[in-house]
């Protein structure tokens, strides 16, 4: 990763999931669960524009399964970490700590 390259908001929720997902990640139950985490819709659309651009960047790798019956003989495309994906959550989620850490605390406020 780039210095100074740290993930957006939904890149990093995409990444997470893609890792929580692990071998059953691929677009519909990527949507289905960034959807449950935010608590509201995320469409397959948005997704699949975030997992592009994160291939491109080489955060992660995707994979074509068998074609199915269910899909009109289409193949899934699943998808997973590369290490430098891995290393790039770990990045982030280092400068989100210290910037946490940071800040003044409530009563500090007050």
């Amino acid at each position: 990763m780039a210095e100074h390259s740290y993930l957006g908001e939904f890149e990093l929720m995409i990444l997470l999931t893609i890792l929580r997902l692990g071998d059953e990640a691929y677009g519909v139950p990527l949507s289905r669960e960034l959807s449950l985490s935010r608590g509201r819709r995320v469409s397959v659309g948005s997704v699949y524009a975030a997992l592009d651009r994160l291939e491109s960047k080489g955060l992660i790798a995707s994979s074509l399964g068998d074609a199915t019956p269910e899909r009109g003989g289409r193949a899934k495309r699943y998808f997973r970490l590369t290490e430098q994906g891995l290393r790039s959550i770990h990045e982030t989620r280092s400068v989100l700590n210290k910037l946490w850490k940071s800040l003044p605390t409530p009563e500090e406020l007050a």
